[in-house]
């Protein structure tokens, strides 16, 4: 069913949990099977992503591809978090089945909602 990885991933994450102090919070979801992705990203005054963590809803490959993500995104730049892909998520887990494809679609949005949330933060 799942590889090694994302089994790996699912029982150990290193990432889950909500982060005191966080900037930047996306959340994505999907309503035809219920999972939910919510990432939280703390960005330091030069705008590198110091810390990543998220809290998911949902299958092994959702809290997978969750964790994936974080360890993504910490040390970007902000706007570099926006080039973090489905697909390089999707590689790092060593694939997913097709039919689970999409929680790479969904921690991809969360990543991108979170940097969306963070400009709006800003701005105020």
């Amino acid at each position: 069913m799942y590889n090694k990885v994302v089994m790996s991933k699912f029982l150990k994450p290193e990432n889950a949990g909500s982060l005191r102090g966080a900037n930047a919070v996306g959340k994505a979801g999907n309503s035809n099977c219920g999972d939910i992705i919510k990432i939280y990203l703390l960005v330091d005054e030069e705008g590198i992503i110091e810390e990543a963590k998220f809290k998911t809803f949902g299958c092994p490959a959702a809290i997978a591809c969750s964790d994936v993500a974080c360890d993504l995104v910490r040390g970007l730049q902000i706007d570099e978090a926006l080039d973090v892909s489905s697909k390089e998520i999707f590689d790092e887990l060593g694939g997913l089945e097709n039919n689970r494809v999409y929680c790479s679609v969904l921690a991809e949005d969360a990543i991108k909602l979170a940097v969306e949330n963070y400009y709006k933060k800003k701005s105020k």
